[in-house]
Protein backbone atom coordinates (compact mmCIF):
# COMPACT_ATOMS: atom_id res chain seq x y z
CA UNK A 1 0.00 0.00 0.00
CA UNK A 2 2.73 2.49 1.27
CA UNK A 3 4.46 1.81 -1.98
CA UNK A 4 1.57 3.34 -4.00
CA UNK A 5 1.21 6.05 -2.03
CA UNK A 6 4.38 7.50 -2.03
CA UNK A 7 7.29 7.52 -3.25
CA UNK A 8 10.57 9.61 -2.79
CA UNK A 9 13.31 11.43 -5.19
CA UNK A 10 16.23 12.81 -4.27
CA UNK A 11 18.46 14.66 -6.80
CA UNK A 12 22.19 14.38 -6.92
CA UNK A 13 25.43 14.86 -8.05
CA UNK A 14 28.50 14.20 -5.93
CA UNK A 15 26.50 13.57 -2.76
CA UNK A 16 28.31 11.19 -0.99
CA UNK A 17 29.08 12.79 2.27
CA UNK A 18 25.41 14.10 2.30
CA UNK A 19 23.29 10.39 1.07
CA UNK A 20 24.18 8.20 3.93
CA UNK A 21 22.37 10.42 6.29
CA UNK A 22 19.81 11.41 4.18
CA UNK A 23 18.44 7.67 3.48
CA UNK A 24 18.83 6.89 7.02
CA UNK A 25 15.58 9.25 7.39
CA UNK A 26 13.37 7.72 5.17
CA UNK A 27 11.11 5.66 6.41
CA UNK A 28 11.81 1.75 4.87
CA UNK A 29 8.64 1.54 4.02
CA UNK A 30 8.69 4.01 1.13
CA UNK A 31 11.14 3.37 -2.21
CA UNK A 32 13.57 5.99 -2.79
CA UNK A 33 14.28 7.06 -6.74
CA UNK A 34 18.01 8.75 -6.85
CA UNK A 35 18.02 11.02 -10.38
CA UNK A 36 21.38 11.95 -10.71
CA UNK A 37 23.68 14.64 -12.98
CA UNK A 38 26.56 13.25 -13.18
CA UNK A 39 28.41 12.26 -9.73
CA UNK A 40 32.22 11.49 -10.02
CA UNK A 41 32.09 10.01 -6.01
CA UNK A 42 30.17 7.39 -4.53
CA UNK A 43 27.05 8.58 -5.13
CA UNK A 44 25.29 6.54 -7.35
CA UNK A 45 26.96 3.36 -5.72
CA UNK A 46 25.93 4.43 -2.15
CA UNK A 47 22.51 4.42 -3.93
CA UNK A 48 22.72 1.38 -5.23
CA UNK A 49 23.75 -0.50 -2.06
CA UNK A 50 21.24 1.17 -0.12
CA UNK A 51 18.59 -0.35 -2.36
CA UNK A 52 17.38 2.89 -4.52
CA UNK A 53 16.68 3.02 -8.28
CA UNK A 54 19.33 5.25 -9.99
CA UNK A 55 18.04 7.13 -12.87
CA UNK A 56 21.13 9.29 -14.61
CA UNK A 57 19.92 12.80 -16.44
CA UNK A 58 22.10 15.72 -17.51
CA UNK A 59 21.19 18.99 -15.37
CA UNK A 60 18.75 20.57 -16.98
CA UNK A 61 18.08 22.89 -14.00
CA UNK A 62 15.71 22.50 -10.95
CA UNK A 63 12.57 22.48 -12.26
CA UNK A 64 12.98 20.42 -15.66
CA UNK A 65 15.16 17.48 -13.38
CA UNK A 66 12.22 17.48 -11.19
CA UNK A 67 9.35 17.39 -14.15
CA UNK A 68 12.09 14.34 -15.66
CA UNK A 69 11.53 12.05 -12.31
CA UNK A 70 7.29 12.80 -12.43
CA UNK A 71 7.56 11.89 -16.26
CA UNK A 72 10.58 9.72 -17.06
CA UNK A 73 11.41 7.53 -14.13
CA UNK A 74 8.44 5.18 -14.20
CA UNK A 75 7.19 6.05 -10.25
CA UNK A 76 3.41 4.92 -10.40
CA UNK A 77 3.35 6.11 -6.40
CA UNK A 78 0.21 8.85 -6.45
CA UNK A 79 2.68 11.02 -4.24
CA UNK A 80 6.33 12.18 -4.87
CA UNK A 81 8.21 13.96 -1.96
CA UNK A 82 11.43 15.45 -3.58
CA UNK A 83 14.10 15.64 -0.80
CA UNK A 84 17.60 17.04 -1.17
CA UNK A 85 20.83 15.03 -0.51
CA UNK A 86 21.53 17.28 2.36
CA UNK A 87 17.92 17.58 4.11
CA UNK A 88 16.44 15.40 6.60
CA UNK A 89 12.62 15.25 7.18
CA UNK A 90 11.07 13.55 10.39
CA UNK A 91 9.38 11.02 11.51
CA UNK A 92 6.08 12.77 12.23
CA UNK A 93 6.11 14.56 8.31
CA UNK A 94 5.92 10.95 6.82
CA UNK A 95 2.54 10.61 9.64
CA UNK A 96 1.31 13.87 8.90
CA UNK A 97 1.42 12.82 5.18
CA UNK A 98 -0.39 9.12 5.94
CA UNK A 99 -3.26 10.90 7.97
CA UNK A 100 -4.20 14.30 6.77
CA UNK A 101 -2.54 14.33 2.92
CA UNK A 102 -2.55 10.82 1.37
CA UNK A 103 -6.20 10.50 0.64
CA UNK A 104 -6.92 13.93 -0.33
CA UNK A 105 -8.23 15.02 -3.83
CA UNK A 106 -8.47 18.15 -3.18
CA UNK A 107 -4.90 18.71 -2.78
CA UNK A 108 -1.88 18.78 -5.72
CA UNK A 109 1.01 20.72 -3.99
CA UNK A 110 1.90 20.75 -0.32
CA UNK A 111 4.91 23.49 0.20
CA UNK A 112 6.85 22.59 3.33
CA UNK A 113 8.90 24.95 5.54
CA UNK A 114 12.29 24.00 6.71
CA UNK A 115 14.73 25.07 9.34
CA UNK A 116 18.42 25.50 8.13
CA UNK A 117 21.72 24.31 9.62
CA UNK A 118 24.71 26.15 9.28
CA UNK A 119 28.38 23.75 10.15
CA UNK A 120 25.60 21.43 12.05
CA UNK A 121 24.29 24.96 14.14
CA UNK A 122 20.49 25.51 13.73
CA UNK A 123 19.91 28.90 12.93
CA UNK A 124 16.82 30.22 14.53
CA UNK A 125 16.33 33.80 13.18
CA UNK A 126 19.00 34.90 11.05
CA UNK A 127 17.35 33.32 7.12
CA UNK A 128 14.03 34.85 8.31
CA UNK A 129 11.08 31.62 8.23
CA UNK A 130 9.49 30.48 7.07
CA UNK A 131 10.77 29.35 4.19
CA UNK A 132 8.82 27.14 2.23
CA UNK A 133 9.39 25.12 -1.24
CA UNK A 134 7.02 22.84 -3.17
CA UNK A 135 7.86 19.50 -2.40
CA UNK A 136 5.24 16.93 -2.13
CA UNK A 137 3.45 16.90 -4.94
CA UNK A 138 0.86 14.78 -6.76
CA UNK A 139 2.23 12.99 -9.84
CA UNK A 140 -0.94 13.27 -12.22
CA UNK A 141 -1.63 16.84 -11.53
CA UNK A 142 1.20 18.97 -10.38
CA UNK A 143 4.42 20.23 -12.60
CA UNK A 144 7.61 22.46 -11.83
CA UNK A 145 8.07 25.74 -13.76
CA UNK A 146 11.02 27.86 -13.49
CA UNK A 147 10.87 31.18 -11.02
CA UNK A 148 13.21 33.98 -10.75
CA UNK A 149 15.54 32.57 -8.52
CA UNK A 150 18.64 30.92 -8.70
CA UNK A 151 16.85 27.65 -7.21
CA UNK A 152 14.89 28.52 -9.87
CA UNK A 153 11.82 25.98 -9.03
CA UNK A 154 7.89 26.82 -9.04
CA UNK A 155 4.25 25.43 -9.43
CA UNK A 156 1.66 26.90 -11.22
CA UNK A 157 -0.52 29.22 -9.26
CA UNK A 158 -3.72 26.78 -11.09
CA UNK A 159 -2.59 23.80 -8.22
CA UNK A 160 -4.44 23.11 -5.11
CA UNK A 161 -1.76 24.21 -2.60
CA UNK A 162 -1.74 23.33 0.55
CA UNK A 163 1.00 24.22 3.74
CA UNK A 164 2.68 21.77 5.85
CA UNK A 165 2.97 22.64 9.59
CA UNK A 166 6.32 20.42 10.28
CA UNK A 167 9.44 21.54 9.15
CA UNK A 168 12.33 19.94 7.37
CA UNK A 169 15.42 20.12 8.65
CA UNK A 170 18.22 21.49 6.00
CA UNK A 171 22.10 20.52 6.41
CA UNK A 172 22.81 23.54 3.85
CA UNK A 173 26.45 24.05 4.65
CA UNK A 174 29.34 22.30 6.34
CA UNK A 175 32.31 24.39 5.88
CA UNK A 176 33.16 24.17 2.54
CA UNK A 177 33.36 27.68 1.57
CA UNK A 178 35.15 27.75 -1.58
CA UNK A 179 32.57 25.10 -3.46
CA UNK A 180 29.48 26.77 -2.00
CA UNK A 181 30.59 29.81 -3.42
CA UNK A 182 31.68 28.23 -7.13
CA UNK A 183 28.08 26.79 -6.56
CA UNK A 184 25.98 30.11 -6.37
CA UNK A 185 27.78 32.01 -8.95
CA UNK A 186 26.33 29.22 -11.13
CA UNK A 187 22.89 29.71 -9.10
CA UNK A 188 23.64 33.84 -9.89
CA UNK A 189 24.30 33.71 -13.09
CA UNK A 190 20.85 31.78 -13.44
CA UNK A 191 18.81 33.88 -12.11
CA UNK A 192 19.70 36.73 -13.74
CA UNK A 193 18.85 34.69 -16.93
CA UNK A 194 16.56 32.90 -15.90
CA UNK A 195 12.59 33.97 -17.91
CA UNK A 196 10.34 32.99 -15.37
CA UNK A 197 6.99 31.07 -16.35
CA UNK A 198 4.26 33.20 -16.31
CA UNK A 199 1.68 31.94 -13.34
CA UNK A 200 4.65 30.67 -11.26
CA UNK A 201 3.44 30.89 -7.50
CA UNK A 202 5.54 33.43 -5.95
CA UNK A 203 6.29 33.66 -2.22
CA UNK A 204 6.02 36.85 0.00
CA UNK A 205 9.88 36.78 0.02
CA UNK A 206 10.17 36.39 -3.65
CA UNK A 207 7.95 39.07 -4.58
CA UNK A 208 9.74 41.52 -2.69
CA UNK A 209 12.94 40.53 -4.90
CA UNK A 210 10.91 41.19 -7.86
CA UNK A 211 9.94 44.64 -6.87
CA UNK A 212 13.73 45.87 -5.50
CA UNK A 213 15.08 44.83 -8.70
CA UNK A 214 18.54 44.71 -9.71
CA UNK A 215 19.69 47.91 -7.75
CA UNK A 216 22.88 47.82 -5.62
CA UNK A 217 20.90 48.53 -2.85
CA UNK A 218 19.58 45.20 -2.46
CA UNK A 219 23.04 43.71 -1.56
CA UNK A 220 22.82 46.26 1.53
CA UNK A 221 19.21 45.39 2.11
CA UNK A 222 20.23 41.31 2.29
CA UNK A 223 22.51 41.89 5.21
CA UNK A 224 20.23 44.21 7.07
CA UNK A 225 17.67 41.97 6.39
CA UNK A 226 19.22 38.71 7.65
CA UNK A 227 21.67 40.05 10.47
CA UNK A 228 19.11 42.87 11.64
CA UNK A 229 15.00 42.64 10.84
CA UNK A 230 15.44 38.91 11.56
CA UNK A 231 17.95 39.53 14.35
CA UNK A 232 20.22 36.96 12.81
CA UNK A 233 22.61 38.31 16.05
CA UNK A 234 20.79 36.36 17.78
CA UNK A 235 22.58 32.98 16.04
CA UNK A 236 25.56 34.48 17.28
CA UNK A 237 28.89 33.98 15.04
CA UNK A 238 26.58 31.52 12.66
CA UNK A 239 24.13 34.04 11.79
CA UNK A 240 26.76 36.91 11.00
CA UNK A 241 28.49 34.10 8.84
CA UNK A 242 24.98 33.51 7.33
CA UNK A 243 24.25 37.01 6.75
CA UNK A 244 27.41 37.48 5.30
CA UNK A 245 27.51 34.52 2.84
CA UNK A 246 23.93 35.55 1.63
CA UNK A 247 25.42 39.23 0.66
CA UNK A 248 28.16 38.01 -1.29
CA UNK A 249 25.45 36.21 -2.76
CA UNK A 250 23.50 39.34 -3.63
CA UNK A 251 26.71 40.97 -4.84
CA UNK A 252 27.50 38.01 -7.07
CA UNK A 253 24.04 38.57 -8.69
CA UNK A 254 24.09 42.14 -8.86
CA UNK A 255 27.81 41.85 -10.76
CA UNK A 256 26.78 39.25 -13.07
CA UNK A 257 23.57 41.42 -13.84
CA UNK A 258 25.65 44.61 -15.31
CA UNK A 259 28.10 42.12 -16.76
CA UNK A 260 25.36 40.70 -18.71
CA UNK A 261 24.00 44.72 -19.74
CA UNK A 262 27.30 45.68 -20.27
CA UNK A 263 28.14 42.56 -22.87
CA UNK A 264 27.94 43.53 -26.44
CA UNK A 265 27.26 40.94 -29.21
CA UNK A 266 29.88 39.69 -31.28
CA UNK A 267 29.44 41.23 -34.61
CA UNK A 268 31.00 39.37 -38.11
CA UNK A 269 32.03 42.84 -39.18
CA UNK A 270 35.89 43.13 -39.98
CA UNK A 271 36.19 39.27 -38.64
CA UNK A 272 39.29 38.06 -40.72
CA UNK A 273 38.48 34.50 -42.34
CA UNK A 274 40.51 32.04 -39.83
CA UNK A 275 38.31 33.64 -37.22
CA UNK A 276 35.15 33.24 -38.79
CA UNK A 277 36.04 29.87 -38.41
CA UNK A 278 37.36 29.61 -34.94
CA UNK A 279 34.02 31.40 -34.09
CA UNK A 280 31.67 28.57 -36.31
Amino acid sequence: MNNRMLTIVILTKNEEDNLPRCLDGIPNRYPVVIVDSGSTDRTISIAKERGCTVYENPWPGFAEQRNFALQRCNIKSRWILFVDADEIYPARFYNWFESQIAASDSIDVVMAPSILYLRGKRLDYAPGYPIYHPRLVRRDTAKFVTNHTGHGEAVLDTCRISYSPIPYDHYFYHGEIIEWMHKHVGKAAQEVRLHPTAGAVMTARGRLSVWLGRSVFRIFARFLYHFVLRRGFLDGAAGLEFALMFTWYEATIYLQAKADANRKPVSSEGVTPCSKVILE
